[in-house]
Order: structure tokens, then C-alpha cells, then sequence
């Protein structure tokens, strides 16, 4: 069996040594709202009640939100 979007997105916040309010604030720049309690329950062993899956869309707004944490925005098209 291959990688879940839960085991993704618990490796890039290892490797990019994210805290919980890091996490929130990344997904806050591309307007995601998430919470704590929400990432408890994607970052939870699958065997806990409240095991949460995470999902294409939240994976990619992450994805997107970190591209932008690391590399800055997007700079303005010249005419």
C-alpha cells in the first residue's frame, strides 16, 4: 500500500519542522481555515475514534499555503 495523504502531510511537517500555529498560518495564506482540533485528528494514529483523513483538498491547500511560506508571493506580471 502506498502513502496516504495523512502520512504526506505528517512527513512535510517533520521536514519543514512545523509547530500546529505554523500549519494554521500557512493555510491561512491561501484562505483555508483549519483548526488545532483539526490537525490533532489528521495527525492521530488510524486505530484512535477520532482519526481523521485528510483530503485532496486539504492536502493541496497546505501544499499550495507552504509554497508560498517558503518561496514568498507571487510577484506581480509586467505588461
Amino acid at each position: 500500500m502506498g502513502l496516504t495523504n495523512n502520512d504526506i502531510f505528517k512527513k512535510l511537517r517533520v521536514a519543514n519542522k512545523l509547530r500546529d500555529t505554523d500549519i494554521i498560518e500557512i493555510c491561512a495564506l491561501v484562505d483555508f481555515k483549519v483548526t488545532k482540533g483539526e490537525l490533532g485528528a489528521i495527525f492521530r494514529n488510524e486505530e484512535h475514534p477520532k482519526y481523521m483523513e485528510c483530503g485532496d483538498q486539504f492536502l493541496r491547500n497546505f501544499l499550495n499555503g507552504l509554497i508560498i511560506h517558503l518561496r514568498g508571493p507571487m510577484p506581480e506580471k509586467k505588461k
